[in-house]
């Protein structure tokens, strides 16, 4: 990892890819007024090995080692297009839909291109509004709850709930503490 304590040039030797845009920016504005690849690495805070690896890599155009990559621009046009078309349905269904627009791809790719997009890939949990029925219900039930006590409380949680919960029980001077209840 290359670090940098402060200006003055304290580096710890690291790989070409732990540069930071501000170190590659520096080292390619120093190297186009000519100084040499030491004062360069001295300067930005890295080796000299990285320095001369960044200014190799800017000279090919920036092309890495490594495979290609399978889909094309237009391939991850099409797939964005799906996703944007309905962004409810998972991985999966996507992937199908996609290979059949006649990509050839896995679905642990398509799952990495829609990351790189931005998508989440999760399924969104949606919770339905309530009804008129069902707010008029709920009202009638905390109000018929409100003057319960704790014990009264902990024995319908019993019957309802077999792990531990928050319930806002209130004091007297209106503050409200919490209590962590335990049901077995």
């Amino acid at each position: 990892m290359v670090s940098q304590s402060s200006s003055v040039g304290n580096t710890i030797m690291g790989k070409t890819a732990d540069l930071k845009a501000v170190q590659k920016k520096t080292i390619d504005t120093l190297h186009k007024e000519g100084k040499t690849q030491k004062l360069i690495a001295k300067e930005a805070g890295c080796s000299q090995s990285s320095v001369s690896k960044h200014i190799n890599r800017e000279a090919k155009g920036g092309k890495r080692c490594g495979r290609k990559k399978c889909t094309s621009n237009r391939d991850n046009r099409t797939l964005e297009r799906i996703v944007k078309q309905n962004p409810f349905k998972n991985v999966g269904e996507i992937h199908k839909e996609w290979t059949a627009a006649g990509v050839s791809a896995s679905r642990t790719t398509t799952h990495r291109r829609m990351q790189d997009m931005g998508f989440s890939c999760r399924i969104p949990y949606v919770k339905p509004l309530l009804n008129k029925t069902q707010r008029q219900k709920r009202l009638a039930w905390a109000k018929d709850k409100k003057d319960w006590t704790a014990a009264e409380l902990c024995s319908l949680m019993k019957v309802h709930f077999a792990f531990p919960l928050e319930i806002k029980v209130p004091e007297s001077g209106g503050r409200e503490e919490r209590n962590r209840i335990h049901v077995a």
